[in-house]
């Protein structure tokens, strides 16, 4: 009879290593659950960002300035922005601003007369039919609507018009009416006695050249023009005031053209702007933005302040109505995944290529890009940057590219090194 501990059957055996390797399987999930528990991610997802840069934009533009006396007060012919042919009158000068008012009242009444002998027209009456009048009404509100959306203020007073005579002559074919020959007596009447009233202007201020006007001056009509652009320095346009000039024989200005710049002073240091990029312009007194193209960049040895010179073609109202103003260079709306600046990591990829023979060709490239939970693996997915914030970076998508950091993949913020691990 043997002795000692008996022997293990081949089943016992078997289930013992069985339960030896569950264990170490067991134990390596537990470590790397907890790694990864240690290693908190974020989700890939798509948000969208502005480039944009506020500064304290000057207008550059070739500007005239246009005197008179000084005697006596200004009644102006041309609105600001107004365009302006050679010869063109710009302002009267009166004695006082009783003449003004009668020289605008005498305007108006003309204006409302010239309406009336419009609407009374017989050959207007004659052709006049009450359904071709309603939809030429309808049509016209419609354009009275758009004009008003559009700003296009030039239009409005046209329309207005064009709506009053239709429906007084509307009024009068279907006998609401009879006539309006008593209004126009009375307004002949009226113009009568305020000519009797009216004096000869004592100087008439015209154009000396096709141009737009403007009625101010400010006294860099001269230093900020388009010419002297590459003598304007960092501390002029910071001196630059917003004042208009209070000098008693200014009437205005003459503008050459439509073509002017807007000058200011930015941190470029990030080279976030370059000659040549097309960027629209916003500012603080009008709600449109202007298509523009930068046209020159250069700082006085500090690149944290450097001028940025920016060409738009775009005139209105708004545009002349400051020398300076708060602006806003707009370079872009960017979209793409976004990715915490911190969880940017450098890895060298294997890539395997043909040559001209049609022979695999390895090469090895240091790409950046993060590293990605999948599953339990730790992969790493390259990045192709457009957009870089403060604390964060926006990645184009590469759906044809698996080598890319996909939408839902889940980035690894710590835990990883530039080898992965």
């Amino acid at each position: 009879m043997r002795s000692g501990k008996p022997e293990s059957s081949p089943v016992v055996k078997l289930l013992r290593n069985f339960v030896l390797v569950l264990t170490v399987v067991m134990f390596g999930s537990i470590v790397l659950n907890f790694r990864t528990e240690e290693s908190p991610t974020e989700t890939a997802l798509m948000d969208e960002a502005v480039l944009s840069t506020k500064l304290k934009g000057v207008f550059i533009r070739n500007e005239e300035p246009v005197t008179y006396s000084g005697n006596g007060v200004l009644s102006y012919n041309v609105n600001d922005s107004g365009k302006v042919g050679m010869g063109t009158v710009i302002a009267q000068v009166y004695p006082d601003d009783t003449q003004i008012a009668i020289n605008s009242e005498i305007e108006r009444l003309q204006r409302k007369l010239d309406i009336l002998k419009k609407i009374q027209n017989p050959g207007t009456l004659e052709s006049a039919q009450p359904g071709s009048l309603s939809e030429s009404i309808e049509e016209n509100y419609r354009s009275l609507v758009y004009a008003r959306d559009m700003k296009d203020y030039a239009s409005l007073e046209d329309i207005v018009e064009n709506i009053l005579i239709q429906m007084s002559t509307y009024q009068i074919i279907t006998d609401e009416v009879e006539n309006f020959d008593g209004q126009v007596s009375d307004i002949n009447i009226k113009l009568d006695e305020l000519k009797k009233e009216s004096v000869k202007p004592a100087e008439t201020i015209t154009s000396s050249k096709p141009a737009y006007f403007v009625s101010y001056c400010d006294g860099y009509e001269d230093i900020f023009s388009i010419d002297k652009l590459p003598s304007v320095t960092i501390s002029m346009l910071n001196d630059a005031v917003d004042e208009k000039s209070k000098e008693k024989n200014i009437v205005g200005k003459l503008i050459d053209g439509y073509h002017w710049y807007l000058a200011g002073v930015i941190d470029n240091s990030h080279h976030s702007y370059n000659v040549g990029d097309n960027v629209k312009l916003r500012f603080e007194s009008s709600a449109d933005t202007f298509d523009a193209q930068i046209t020159e960049i250069r700082d006085e040895g500090d690149t944290a302040e450097s001028i940025i010179i920016a060409e738009c073609s775009q005139f209105n109202y708004d545009l002349v109505q400051h020398r300076t103003e708060n602006a806003e260079i707009i370079k872009g709306v960017y979209s793409g995944l976004k990715i915490p600046r911190e969880a940017i990591r450098f890895a060298d990829v294997v890539e395997v290529q043909e040559d001209e023979d049609g022979n695999e060709v390895s090469s090895v490239t240091n790409y950046k890009g993060v590293y990605i939970s999948k599953g339990e693996q730790v992969v790493f997915k390259k990045i192709d940057v457009i957009y870089e914030g403060g604390n964060y970076v926006l990645s184009a998508v590469h759906d044809d590219d698996a080598s890319y950091l996909a939408l839902y993949d889940d980035i690894m913020i710590e835990g990883v090194d530039s080898n992965g691990e």
